[in-house]
């Protein structure tokens, strides 16, 4: 089920695309059809990485074909009423400027609370999974978690209301104006998708850097283990600094004297962290 809706967000993605070329439609300052595009696109990718993840499950066939069900159904709707609303000419996302508007804005807030909810079900289904490489399982099992905190960082949209009451993604302004290329993200004020994005794709990452570490290297389940704990832990905290940089009403380019001084300090305990896990894992073999 997974793989069809990964196939049907391709087909939402294509129509993006063509819609790029052929509609010249401006939406808050960006190109109408890049949102759909890269929401198709995202899920896809998604899909097919939650696909992946959970195919190192065992048992529970009926509770994983209701997960992905209910997971595919949610997004391919999600990618239908972002595609609908940019060919009435609207936004789809903190909209409230009609009823009908208004429904839709809600109705996705609905199927992001059913992706969650499902998203988080699977996580606890990796969490108690056993037999499979103690390297490779902290890496599934740290991308579902930092993933589900991504979702979760969006949540700060919706409470973000100093320019408009629905909510919204700018801190410092309304949603538009200046931004970086594809993303949109603002280069002149705050930015929540920035901590949002990150989270999300740590679904990707993590699994792909745990996979890395057993295909690539000759390091025991146990050390790769623990190197994927630094890993996961020191995603989180880069998710927490973009998401608080952007409450502060910064833009992700223009980071000030506080935000480098926490992400220097970060990436000294995550070095630190790294290297002493190495150390470890080489007293140990030597020790052998």
């Amino acid at each position: 089920m997974l793989a069809v809706g990964a196939g049907l967000s391709a087909v939402g993605f294509a129509i993006a695309v063509v819609g790029l070329i052929v509609d010249p439609t401006v939406l808050t300052g960006a190109p109408a059809w890049m949102k759909p595009a890269k929401f198709s696109f995202s899920i896809a990718v998604y899909l097919l990485t939650l696909r992946w993840i959970l195919s190192h499950v065992r048992g529970r066939a009926r509770l994983l074909a209701v997960l992905s069900t209910v997971i595919t159904v949610a997004l391919v709707a999600e990618i239908a009423l972002v595609e609908m609303q940019v060919l009435r000419g609207t936004t789809s996302h903190f909209n409230e400027s009609s009823d009908f508007d208004a429904a839709v804005f809600y109705a996705m807030g609905g199927i992001v609370s059913l992706v969650l909810i499902a998203t988080i079900a699977a996580g606890v289904l990796a969490l108690k999974q056993r037999g499979i490489d103690r390297g490779l399982a902290a890496g599934l099992r740290w991308g579902i978690g930092v993933c589900v905190l991504g979702m979760l960082a969006a949540v700060t949209m919706i409470f973000n209301k100093g320019w408009n009451d629905s909510g919204g993604h700018t801190v410092g302004a309304a949603d538009g104006g200046a931004g970086m290329l594809i993303t949109g993200w603002s280069l002149e004020h705050g930015d929540l998708r920035v901590g949002h994005f990150i989270g999300l794709h740590a679904l990707q990452l993590l699994p792909l850097l745990a996979w890395a570490l057993l295909r690539w290297t000759h390091l025991d389940a146990t050390t790769r283990a623990r190197l994927l704990n630094v890993a996961g832990t020191t995603y989180t905290a880069v998710v927490l600094l973009f998401t608080w940089q952007a409450l502060r009403g910064q833009s992700v380019v223009r980071p000030d004297g506080e935000t480098l001084a926490v992400a220097a300090a970060l990436a000294g305990l995550a070095a630190v962290a790294t290297v002493t896990v190495l150390r470890r894992s080489r007293r140990t073999t030597a020790v052998g």
